[in-house]
């Protein structure tokens, strides 16, 4: 089961609702399980880099069933690096959350443009407000 368009463009208006209450500016990548995208933004005045980083955060959240942040301390407790995947768009940056239902992975948010653990808080702020 994939997340389905209106789901991922509510939770797209949700971040960036969040984000302008915070007053900040991010990028905001919204995708199937399967890591491919279904919902962007990219707001005024955000780093041209957060929007690639947005969406490789959640396609490595959606294809690794689990944050970026995980990833990150498992590939540092191990010694191992990103390129143990062998997948380019794969990263260990906070700020990807996979989106569950009924404990299935249907898609993942990628956030960018803060902190890492900003982005990554923002995100899950994002998923608990709509679900």
């Amino acid at each position: 089961m994939d997340i389905t368009f209106e789901l991922a463009s509510a939770l797209n208006v949700q971040a960036l609702r969040l984000a302008d209450e915070k007053q900040v500016s991010i990028a905001v990548a919204v995708v199937d399980a399967h890591g491919e995208l279904v919902s962007f933004s990219r707001m005024n005045n955000v780093a041209f880099h957060a929007a690639v980083l947005a969406q490789n955060k959640a396609y490595t959240a959606a294809r690794d069933r689990q944050p970026t942040a995980n990833l990150a301390a498992w590939a540092k407790e191990t010694g191992k690096d990103m390129g143990y995947w062998t997948d380019p768009r794969f990263t260990g940056i906070q700020g990807g959350v996979p989106i569950y239902q009924d404990g299935n992975v249907i898609g993942a948010i990628g956030i960018s443009g803060m902190s890492e653990q900003d982005d990554a808080a923002l995100a899950q702020a994002a998923i608990d407000a709509i679900k």
